[in-house]
């Protein structure tokens, strides 16, 4: 059995696997970047290594700076956990070349998976069924033209080494393929440096349906039963759960064993992921089920997989890693109850998803789920990583019940003031088409407004934060304190006028308090400030929370007016770099007009004009970067 264990990952994923090596008394080994140096994943090793600056490539991304680290320490295995150089090949054979022991699967079957169409054409050889498409040599654009045609539109472009959503196009009809094949090709070069492209029949109502599956350097495969993972936003799952709803017997054993065929067919060793895609327009069909790849490492979502089976698939990897055979046979293992996993993140989607960065001062989880996580209160989310918070895992007798645990505790998520998806989440989990089951990768898109519309405070919630703000202010020296209140006598009022506006009035005996009268307006959406002057509150601010959303009170005072984009000045909306400026100053500008676009935490975001007017203040330079709310610059307004 492996001693000691160096962990080439970050975050939760890292938590995750010193836990597990810790129970099995195997020694851990951190490495860490520059933004790192705190981090919750090093506290949590038992010895930790400094690899290098913040950025991935300078740092996590170095596979020799990684396996100096082991060496250094003593460690005799190295685990990638997810991303980073978890399915790199070359990596792969530089840990076994250094002596070390490589947790994960082998260079030879990472490579056999590595490009979308050999893989395809291994799985095709083996009897695993595969959407209908076109994987030839030939990438003439005449030649990928007649394929589409022949296959049938809606067809989808899709990068050979693509990934992530880039290089993928989908077609509707012939007059449109070579503009989308073009652009295509384009960002597939730019983004893997590999232009060649296959084509896919594309499936109208798709869900994502993935078999966890694991083997042994003795020979043997078995798989862990089936996760959907159909709630996608842009590509990138939101909640999974296993098992799959609608599943029914027959489905699952056809499913599952072509998982093992196309793991045995790359002699599979380690954890790996098999994933299908499913035409749903029907419920789910065995022969309405194709392979899309595989992914040759441990999923972000194996803990409903975990959680359904009573396996702890780390431990696996690291007694298979070990050179035992698999803990289980494929008889001994089978599904206990309902299990899904929502992910959290450090983002706003009611702007767009926008990541949110900086410190923790407020982070509580809940204790009813299973809470995987590489943060704690106090903490930083940085900008240069993936915004994981959390992992939220629930699993019950029933997938209804599940549900109703992990909206719940979704509901019970308190952060701030770094900004989080929760609210979110909990409106996914209630939504009734989720509920029923009836969900495609494409079921966010369809009601995105409604799901991402800014949460708003209830009344409830309104009234106590004034009563917070304005008692909590209250003179100390007048007659009447607020820790004597008498509900009976001292009252807050609340009416909602016609025009929406919140009016909160104090009365004492049945009469106004005429000092104390105010508004409290909405600001920003999403955020309450008390609008008046004169009153009493002692420059507090009250942080309330309620499904999973933040509301801040506080003084108008303390609103910045540079933060209002009434005032027309274009900030930061979080530490990163000016990839693009596409205006001069003094250039008049229309309302929507591309200003520049910022690059933060792996995505790239255009900032554009408030409204009609004159590039007055221009401070943004390409290649620069910026810190958040930094001015990049200040639109001023056409004179009527």
């Amino acid at each position: 059995m492996i001693t000691s264990l160096l962990i080439a990952n970050r975050g939760e994923i890292a938590c995750r696997i010193i836990r597990t090596a810790r129970r099995m008394g195997i020694r851990t080994v951190a490495v860490y970047s520059d933004a790192d140096a705190n981090a919750r994943h090093v506290r949590s090793a038992d010895e930790a290594v400094h690899i290098g600056p913040s950025p991935a490539r300078e740092s996590y991304l170095v596979g020799d700076k990684i396996i100096a680290a082991a060496k250094a320490t003593g460690a005799q295995a190295i685990h990638p956990g997810y991303g980073f150089l978890s399915e790199n090949a070359d990596f792969a054979q530089a840990v076994a070349d250094a002596g070390l022991i490589w947790v994960g699967a082998t260079p030879h079957s990472i490579r056999a998976m590595g490009l979308k169409d050999a893989a395809k054409s291994l799985m095709q050889a083996a009897g695993v069924p595969v959407t209908p498409g076109y994987l030839g040599e030939d990438q003439s654009p005449d030649r990928l033209k007649s394929e589409a045609d022949a296959i049938g539109y809606p067809v989808l472009i899709k990068a050979v080494a693509g990934g992530g959503g880039k290089g993928m196009r989908r077609v509707d009809a012939p007059a449109d393929f070579a503009d989308a094949l073009t652009s295509c090709k384009r960002e597939a070069a730019a983004s893997f440096g590999d232009d060649r492209v296959l084509i896919e029949k594309y499936i109208l109502s798709p869900r994502h349906i993935e078999v966890q599956v694991f083997g042994d350097t003795h020979g043997n495969i078995v798989h862990l039963f089936e996760r959907d993972c159909s709630l996608q936003r842009r590509h990138q799952k939101v909640i999974e759960e296993a098992p799959a709803p609608g599943m029914d017997a027959a489905t699952r054993e056809s499913l599952c064993a072509a998982a093992v065929r196309a793991a045995k067919a790359v002699d599979y060793v380690g954890a790996g992921t098999i994933e299908f895609i499913a035409d749903a327009s029907a419920g789910l069909s065995a022969d309405r089920i194709w392979f899309m790849e595989m992914n040759t490492r441990l999923q972000v979502e194996h803990p409903v997989t975990e959680e359904i089976t009573g396996v702890d698939l780390v431990e696996w990897q690291l007694r298979v890693a070990s050179g035992e055979p698999l803990p289980k046979r494929q008889d001994e293992l089978s599904i206990n109850g309902w299990a899904m996993e929502a992910r959290l993140y450090a983002e706003d989607p009611a702007v767009g998803f926008l990541p949110s960065t900086g410190k923790l001062e407020t982070l509580d989880m809940p204790s009813s789920v299973r809470v995987e996580t590489g943060v704690e209160e106090g903490d930083t989310i940085s900008p240069f990583y993936d915004p994981m918070i959390a992992k939220l895992v629930a699993h019950a007798p029933e997938r209804d019940e599940a549900c109703d645990l992990l909206s719940d505790a979704c509901a019970q998520v308190l952060c701030a003031p770094v900004k989080s998806n929760a609210w979110f989440l909990k409106r996914l989990l209630s939504h009734p088409g989720f509920l029923a089951g009836d969900v495609t990768t494409g079921f966010i898109a369809q009601d995105e407004d409604a799901l991402t519309a800014s949460p708003q405070p209830s009344p409830t919630l309104l009234q106590e934060a004034a009563e917070r703000l304005i008692f909590d202010g209250w003179n100390e020296t007048s007659e009447w304190r607020p820790r004597s209140l008498d509900r009976t006598r001292g009252l807050i009022g609340f009416r909602l006028n016609a025009a929406a506006e919140t009016r909160v009035t104090i009365y004492r005996d049945n009469e106004l308090i005429e000092p104390f009268s105010y508004d409290l307006a909405l600001y920003d959406g999403a955020t309450i400030y008390e609008t008046s002057t004169g009153s009493v509150l002692g420059g507090r601010d009250a942080i309330y929370f309620e499904d999973g959303a933040a509301f801040t009170f506080t003084r108008s005072a303390q609103v910045g007016a540079a933060t209002d984009a009434g005032s027309g000045a274009i900030l930061a909306p979080m530490p990163g770099r000016v990839i693009t400026v596409e205006v001069t100053e003094g250039q008049s500008v229309t309302k929507g007009q591309k200003l520049l676009t910022l690059e933060a935490m792996k995505m790239e975001h255009t900032l554009t004009a408030p409204f009609n007017g004159t590039v007055a203040t221009l401070s943004a330079a390409p290649g620069a970067q910026v810190q958040v709310e930094a001015l990049l610059a200040r639109i001023e307004p056409i004179a009527e």
